[in-house]
């Protein structure tokens, strides 16, 4: 059996180890879009995330029947609140599908912390394959006491091999730590997926261990994964110990914190009490007080010693944990830093012969790296309202995605008044040089045209729901959609993008941006923006592409009118196929039907009768899903909508417009 092995490295590092997310599609058989077998893993993938409390983390299910069943399984980290497992099955499950798109098996270890989904054609639950495989190590050594780290390190694995194995069918997991040297202490985790027998779980973790001692001995941590089992260790606490099963201590007690001897226990005063003392039962003139003064204090005393220390070595454990991950974000960003003179060269100095094209911000040049790889380079102006806040945004934002409808960023230079963002160089330039040109639109056929309507939908409901952080675009438009040499879309243009809290849902802002026809009526009119905003935008964005027009310039015969009047009217009319592209002769009407349905749902004036793109990315990939009548759109022409934001405007000076523009933006954590 032969597997497409694809090993994502992510822009980050978490303590120092390089972490990546393995994905595997099998080549075990291959399916169809909106087959059976598709809507099948849609349902049961989908069905992952809602489950985590189920089982300790770990989850198996399966929908449908043979031949288009599907078996899929569900495995969290063990120390993993219901929350982070939730967020983390959610997005990965949808990564899964970007990655193999239609292939009938598949696995995916990512996030962080990491958690696995899987997928496949067959039963696989209890059965121990240990391919593929992937592995990763800190990149430190272990320069001292080599020889006695090596042993504590060998009888750690073992004894926690013991302990993970001899789990429950609920859950086999187990977490350690143990001093090994005087400088080093070593945290451990390994888990099993429980449906595995004992013995098959010590197979694969042993098969683990031995996989760490051949590729990254010396090492200051690590992992391994395994379909079926993982293991990580490190030399700081990476893992919530609270949450772990009880484990015996391993190190040595401390003498001073030993239990005293019973031969030197301090005499209970219902004993009798040896020569020169005073016991309290037979004291009745004022010794008792002392006693009991005696032996209280300093129990007190005792007791705030242990408490002061304890503290005293959290704040110190958490101190170096943070000095640890500081280090390693200043090295990740130093890592993505450009020298100037390097763009120079690779641009020819910013010649106009390799300008791709010039926005408000400045302009985007093609270069050429040393090694050979192409890039564009984003050479911000001068004079650009987009300002250092926004640049870092833009930077720390495009560094943690992970997704392939989505332009990558390499890197950036900053220097003196220079400011670049060097991004994945996308051949085939935006999606408004296509769909606005008369000669090229002929070339996207509605299979193109669909499957760019999709991945724009799987870029946003990663923007929205499935990042690190909860982002709200707010200048979705043709421009910003890049076609790669596979016309496969990619949201690009993040600098003006607004991060929200994990139950944040809308915002107020006093200064509204983006791009006029994009905005959704409560943006421009009011400045309230959420997630509906970009679904507003993304709605006007499929009627221009199955239109071929734009909003504000659609013309059909000799008649200008603006895009949504004129769909609108002709939905009502029922003669909804006008608004389709004429030079679109081939390709499913019922499709295009639907995203023409689709598209006036997603531009609804009241904000809560638009779909949520988790709720358009299900209508575009099942037929089977029925959808509400849409009712008149925003800014409908000659509605009181217009009249509002007349109004709205010349009464508030407090709300300004600022077109195709960058607004001031802060980083809050999702």
């Amino acid at each position: 059996m032969q597997n497409h092995i694809k090993f994502i490295s992510l822009s980050f590092a978490f303590h120092g180890i390089n972490v990546a997310t393995a994905v595997t599609c099998y080549d075990t058989g291959n399916f169809t879009a909106n087959s059976t077998y598709a809507n099948n893993r849609y349902q049961i993938l989908s069905s992952l995330a809602p489950k985590v409390s189920a089982n300790g983390g770990f989850f198996t299910t399966s929908v449908g029947q043979e031949p288009n069943k599907v078996y899929a399984l569900r495995l969290c980290r063990g120390d993993d609140t219901s929350e982070s497992c939730f967020n983390c099955v959610n997005s990965t499950s949808q990564q899964l599908i970007t990655e193999c798109p239609n292939q009938k098996e598949a696995l995916f270890w990512g996030g962080y912390p990491p958690c696995l989904v899987r997928y496949a054609n067959r039963s696989f639950f209890g059965q121990l394959e240990l391919s593929p495989d992937a592995a990763g190590y800190n990149t430190g050594d272990i320069s001292s006491a080599r020889t006695e780290f090596d042993q504590k390190w060998k009888a750690l694995m073992e004894r926690m091999i013991e302990r993970a194995s001899s789990g429950s069918s609920r859950i086999k997991y187990a977490t350690e730590e143990v001093r090994a040297t005087v400088f080093h202490e070593i945290y451990a985790l390994m888990r099993c997926t429980p449906d595995l027998s004992q013995s098959d779980c010590k197979k694969c973790l042993r098969k683990n261990v031995a996989r760490f001692q051949n590729c990254c001995h010396g090492k200051q941590g690590g992992y391994v994964w395994r379909p079926n089992c993982i293991l990580r260790w490190d030399l700081y606490p990476f893992y919530n110990a609270s949450a772990s099963p009880p484990s015996p201590s391993l190190s040595p007690p401390s003498p001073s914190l030993s239990p005293p001897s019973p031969s030197v226990s301090p005499p209970s005063p219902y004993s009798n009490s040896p020569p020169g003392t005073t016991n309290a039962n037979d004291d009745d003139d004022g010794n008792g007080p002392r006693t009991v003064a005696a032996i209280v204090v300093p129990t007190i005393t005792f007791i705030a010693f242990v408490a002061l220390t304890c503290i005293f070595l959290i704040l110190r454990r958490r101190k170096r944990c943070q000095e640890v991950k500081n280090g390693d974000e200043g090295v990740s960003v130093k890592s993505l830093q450009f020298d100037l003179g390097t763009i120079r060269n690779a641009t020819d100095n910013f010649a106009d012969a390799n300008k791709l094209g010039q926005g408000g911000f400045g302009a985007v040049y093609k270069g050429a790296l040393p090694d050979g790889q192409y890039v564009a380079v984003k050479r911000l102006s001068r004079h650009s309202s987009q300002g250092e806040v926004e640049f870092k945004n833009e930077v720390l934002l495009m560094t943690s995605f992970l997704h392939r409808n989505l332009v990558r960023l390499h890197g950036f230079g900053f220097e003196g008044r220079e400011r670049l963002l060097i991004y994945e160089f996308v051949p085939n330039s935006s999606l408004d040089h296509f769909i606005f040109d008369p000669t090229k639109r002929a070339l996207l056929s509605w299979e193109m045209r669909y499957r760019i309507i999709e991945g724009i939908a799987r870029g946003l409901l990663y923007l929205h729901e499935d990042s690190r952080l909860r982002i709200i675009h707010r200048d979705l438009k043709a421009g910003n959609i890049m076609l790669d040499e596979e016309m496969i879309p990619k949201i690009s243009d993040f600098g003006m993008v607004k991060l929200f809290e994990a139950d944040q849902t809308q915002e107020n802002t006093s200064r509204v941006v983006g791009t006029y026809g994009y905005m959704a009526p409560e943006y421009a009119i009011r400045g309230h923006f959420s997630v509906k905003s970009d679904v507003y935008s993304f709605g006007v964005l499929v009627l221009e592409i199955i239109s071929g027009q734009k909003i504000n310039h659609f013309r059909y015969g000799e008649e200008a009118e603006h895009l949504l009047t004129f769909a609108w009217k002709n939905w009502k009319g029922g003669t909804v196929s006008n608004l389709v592209d004429p030079l679109l002769r081939i390709g499913s009407r019922s499709e295009m039907m639907s995203c023409i349905h689709i598209g006036l749902l997603c531009v609804q004036e009241n904000v809560a009768s638009r779909p949520t793109m988790a709720s358009v990315v299900l209508m575009l990939s099942s037929s089977s899903v029925s959808l509400s009548a849409p009712l008149r759109p925003a800014f409908f022409i000659g509605t009181f909508v217009d009249s509002e934001a007349s109004a709205d405007q010349s009464k508030s000076a407090s709300v300004n417009f600022t077109i195709n523009e960058a607004s001031i933006t802060e980083v809050v954590p999702r």
